[in-house]
């Protein structure tokens, strides 16, 4: 299949953004903040801009699929120093700014780059750490601030002759490396996943006939582009020509979204719940008679949501119930929105059905995708109008999909990686006569909407015999209450299933102080109210699963697991071994009890 933009063969992601300049050269690209104000930047603008620092890198050395790692969190600059390394003819290796200095020293040495682009001067104290473990390393690149021995980016783009990069870019073709990403690791070392210009510009094309990013949307970017499910963003605004705001402060996303008033978003499912969490927490808190009209209007959108699912419209009695709850309650979660959403996209990790019924009734459509950095991170997702939720969606245009005799997704298209950076034996493991083997268990209903159900390695079975699906017990606990943040279900090899639990520090700094109780992890995590609330929710999941299934401990750990701590990815996916390991003491002693959690 050939990739045609308005007539207009196209060979390259940099070639892309020159034929989206070349449309729309006055449009608007970019929002970004500058510091209280949000500044734009056309599609012109963007272009000379990844022109001058592309000419600056070849000044550097840097030429045909040329490695160059970018180490920074998601902002404009982040775009222009990703498309100034291709248009040069290079190849991005991404490295999450969570990262520490031993993590970014085997990424960069492990991808042979040449430059290292850096955001600021504490990312510069990483690299320069382990600077003589980085032997290939000629330049540091700095986007801000000052320092002795690297190169300011605004230098950089002054650097070298930017008449000489049409000519660069007419020679790139799609088969040429454009992205190393190194995989999040839940498991051993990160692998480096080898994505080309090609497998970028099919996911586009295929992902933009789904129709979820309009040209007239305003999108709002706050997703690591350090990862695949935000990469396939980038190039996807280029395609579709839609304006975006970029900021990835998450501490800054509701304010953002109030301000910026976009009209999609793509997040991990934690955003949601957060929001979820926190608006259910605040309304407990308050109880009496606002609590009975919330829980009237979820009961009343959630019957709407579902006959919606099923291609029917509701009466006239309940049309008049929805539209009651919606003033008194749904129009207020939407004002936190901004008020505009046309469409918000959920990935990275499984959303409860609980979660996207909720959001749905309120008139906030997630719509579930999937996919694996090594197929260019979009390979299903559900179309506009037509979400089954618990589904991930079809697969997009051009992508073939069966299910192996063990239930294991295999995926065809040309989305699919290249191979294991410098891994040969893993590359031929993964990719067997061409079909990426996803490692996740699913199945595919009559028209192709795909369920996942667990991870392969990550099954669960008990001494008696029994296989339990852990993301789906995590999953149905972790919208059991407000007040619990992530969940991780253990029990292989062991006689029944217990669960660690982390708590919501919005959601419980809410009930401490309504409560009087001090507003401290420890206190909250011990305090036997909290404990109660907690058992309650998980013996209400208990109460729909099978007996092999349910979940007899519980403990409460005083801290969420975070990326920074180690114990979740960058892409916000649990990190189960490493859980496992550090609370092994606290599994073993949920064990020394012969009795069973019954609340």
């Amino acid at each position: 299949m050939t990739y045609i933009l308005q007539d207009r063969t196209v060979h390259s992601i940099p070639d892309l953004l020159r034929v989206r300049a070349h449309e729309t050269p006055d449009a608007v690209a970019l929002r970004y903040p500058v510091d209280t104000a949000w500044e734009k930047m056309t599609w012109q603008e963007l272009y000379d801009r990844v022109i001058q620092v592309a000419a600056g890198l070849r000044s550097l050395g840097v030429g045909s699929q040329s490695r160059v790692a970018l180490l920074c969190s998601t902002r404009a600059e982040w775009v222009i120093a990703d498309f100034g390394i291709l248009a040069a003819g290079g190849a991005t290796t991404t490295v999450y700014p969570s990262s520490v200095a031993d993590e970014c020293a085997f990424i960069i040495s492990d991808s042979e780059a040449t430059v290292v682009i850096v955001e600021n001067v504490e990312q510069l104290a990483k690299i320069q750490k382990i600077s003589d473990r980085l032997p290939l390393v000629t330049n540091i690149v700095l986007i801000d601030g000052d320092a002795l021995g690297v190169i300011p980016l605004d230098q950089l783009a002054g650097m070298g002759d930017p008449t000489s990069i049409e000519t660069v870019i007419d020679g790139i073709t799609r088969d040429h490396l454009a992205t190393l990403i190194y995989t999040s690791g839940t498991t051993g070392r990160p692998k480096g996943v080898e994505l080309t210009h090609d497998n970028w510009l099919y996911t586009s094309e295929a992902t933009s006939r789904v129709g979820i990013l309009l040209p007239d949307d305003l999108q709002y970017l706050w997703l690591p582009l350090s990862h695949s499910f935000g990469k396939v963003i980038e190039v996807l605004m280029v395609d579709v020509g839609v304006e975006t705001a970029i900021d990835g402060r998450v501490d800054k996303i509701v304010e953002n979204l109030a301000e910026i008033r976009p009209t999609g978003m793509a997040a991990a499912p934690r955003i949601f719940e957060k929001v979820y969490n926190v608006m259910v927490s605040s309304i407990e808190a308050e109880g009496g008679a606002k609590l009975a009209i919330f829980h009237w209007a979820v009961r009343v959108g959630k019957k709407v949501s579902r006959l919606r699912q099923h291609g029917q419209e509701p009466g006239r009695l309940l049309t008049v119930q929805h539209a009651i709850a919606d003033r008194l309650v749904f129009s207020k979660l939407r004002a936190r929105f901004g008020g505009r959403f046309r469409f918000l996209v959920s990935g990275s990790a499984p959303l409860s059905v609980e979660l996207a019924e909720f959001f749905d009734a309120a008139g906030l459509t997630i719509l579930e995708g999937y996919g694996l950095t090594e197929s260019s991170a979009s390979t299903f997702v559900n179309p506009p109008g037509a979400a089954r939720f618990g589904s991930v969606g079809p697969p997009i245009p051009g992508t073939e999909v069966r299910i192996a005799d063990d239930g294991e997704v295999l995926i065809r298209s040309r989305a699919i990686m290249r191979g294991y950076h410098g891994l040969p034996e893993e590359t031929a493991h993964t990719l067997v006569d061409g079909w990426l083997q996803t490692g996740d268990i699913g199945v595919l209903d009559q028209d192709l909407y795909l369920r996942i159900t667990d991870r392969k390695k990550e099954l669960i079975k008990t001494s008696g015999g029994k296989y339990v699906a852990p993301a789906k017990l995590e999953g149905l606990i972790s919208v059991a209450s407000p007040y619990i943040s992530t969940v991780l279900v253990h029990g292989d090899r062991r006689r029944y299933c217990v669960a660690l639990v982390t708590l919501d520090p919005d959601a419980t700094g809410i009930w401490a102080r309504e409560n009087g109780v001090a507003d401290d992890p420890v206190a909250i995590a011990e305090h036997p109210a909290m404990v109660e609330l907690v058992e309650s929710a998980v013996a209400g999941v208990n109460r729909g699963l099978a007996s092999y299934e349910t979940i007899k401990r519980v403990h409460i750990l005083p801290a969420e697991f975070s990326i920074e701590t180690g114990e979740l990815t960058p892409s916000m996916k649990l990190k189960r071994r490493v859980v496992e390991q550090r609370n092994a003491a606290v599994l073993d002693a949920m064990y020394d009890d012969p009795g069973e959690f019954a609340p």
